[in-house]
């Protein structure tokens, strides 16, 4: 009986050192996945993301004639000097400052939920590039816990000026419109290259929530909110910021 005991108690132990170790090597893997796109990400132009996949899914119900997604790929040198002024100064004022999160921004966020109950975004550019080319639009612990895995290795992998380059061609403008040359092209008829201040403020100030701010028929909420960007563009180019990316 005893030694019954014994070979019953050595074949569980196998069995949790087998499980352990497959654990283990699907632990790794995954992370081994997840390190090979975000490499290349400083090299390789991402042709689609997980928001314009899903964006594509979520409307095909709606739209039986068929979803068109507007979406063109441009290089840093054929961005016009306001769009990247502009969405730095609307998403992301520090972000030359830190290493993918704003702990400032984090810490106001966090005062306000308690002190207020308001809830205030403070993803940086960074985090975006990683939500929108990796996750889903969640809030939750997991999404964020992925969102903080990503963020670190495109920080790790990539400088700033390819992070702000890649937001640049991946972040949503409007309904099936990703990308600053999507947007120029489809709002103002002009390739991105020759935005003009006011019209980079004016599409920045939809980041927060460009399903519900339009750029066509701006509120204005959003007419005001490019009003102040387009200060901030002002200030921030008197520091030559783009120089120092």
């Amino acid at each position: 009986m005893a030694r019954w005991r014994r070979r019953r108690y050595r074949r569980r132990r196998s069995l949790r050192r087998r499980i352990a170790s497959l654990a283990w090597k699907l632990g790794l893997g995954l992370v081994a996945l997840s390190i090979l796109p975000t490499g290349c990400l400083r090299w390789v132009d991402p042709p689609t993301t997980s928001f314009m996949i899903q964006s594509r899914f979520e409307a095909h119900p709606e739209r039986p004639d068929g979803y068109r997604l507007r979406h063109y790929w441009v290089d840093w040198k054929d961005i016009a000097p306001h769009a990247k002024l502009a969405v730095v100064a609307a998403e992301d004022q520090r972000f030359l400052a830190h290493r993918g999160f704003d702990l400032n921004e984090i810490a106001d966020a966090v005062y306000e939920r308690v002190k207020n109950d308001r809830r205030r975004g403070a993803s940086t550019i960074s985090q975006q590039v990683a939500k929108n080319l990796f996750l889903w639009p969640d809030k939750s612990l997991v999404r964020k816990g992925l969102e903080a895995y990503f963020t670190t290795l495109i920080e790790l992998f990539c400088p700033k000026r390819r992070i702000l380059e890649v937001y640049l061609n991946v972040a949503q403008f409007g309904a099936g419109v990703y990308g600053i040359e999507a947007a120029s092209v489809t709002y103002f008829r002009k390739p991105a290259a020759r935005l003009s201040r006011d019209e980079a403020a004016l599409l920045a100030a939809v980041l927060p929530n460009p399903l519900r701010l339009r750029v066509d028929r701006p509120s204005s909420y959003v007419q005001q909110r490019a009003q102040e960007i387009a200060t901030q563009m002002e200030r921030l180019e008197g520091t030559r910021y783009l120089s120092r990316l």
